[in-house]
């Protein structure tokens, strides 16, 4: 019998783990890592502690859920502008 998630497919590098909206990672945009957003950004500890163990160390949060922001069309009028 396989095992539990080795089918499950890879993270998608360029998607937030927690809601599948793109998460501006500039290494992965090919820039320098210095010049990401989330350098400079406080995490949200619930956000890290959130991300599905498949993806941990494979795709970088959002900045939206980096601040523990709710997702978008979840009751908050407020928006993360792109960085």
């Amino acid at each position: 019998m396989p095992a539990a998630g080795l089918n499950a497919p890879a993270p998608d590098p360029v998607r937030c783990p927690l809601c599948g909206q793109p998460n501006q990672c500039a290494a992965e945009a090919g820039r320098p890592a210095a010049e990401c957003w989330c350098m400079q950004a406080c995490m949200d500890p619930a956000a890290l502690a959130a991300i599905p163990p498949a993806a941990r160390g494979l795709a970088c949060l959002c900045p939206r859920c980096a601040a523990g922001l709710p997702a978008a069309g979840e009751g908050s009028a407020a928006a993360v502008p792109p960085i």
